[in-house]
């Protein structure tokens, strides 16, 4: 399942945990573990510290889904390497 995340996240775009555990058919609770498992192994990492809730100023607000208080993840080369 965790192959599956990866493959979904490497499609790219924002996404809520809502709709990704929706997508898994998992609860939020167990998405927010498989991306820190996932980070623990190398194929993810945080971009910059998360979303501080200043959608306003922010490049990316016309196509956010994360809104305030969301992280920001991105595939390492491990990460995109797994998802192909």
């Amino acid at each position: 399942m965790l192959f599956e995340l990866l493959d979904l996240l490497r499609q790219g775009g924002a996404q809520t945990y809502a709709a990704l555990a929706r997508q898994l058919d998992i609860s939020e609770a167990l998405l927010e573990g498989m991306l820190a498992d996932l980070e623990r192994m190398g194929y993810l990492r945080q971009v910059g510290g998360g979303c501080a809730g200043h959608c306003h100023g922010c490049t990316m607000a016309g196509t956010c889904a994360i809104g305030a208080g969301g992280r920001i993840w991105a595939l390492t080369e491990k990460g995109a390497r797994a998802a192909s």
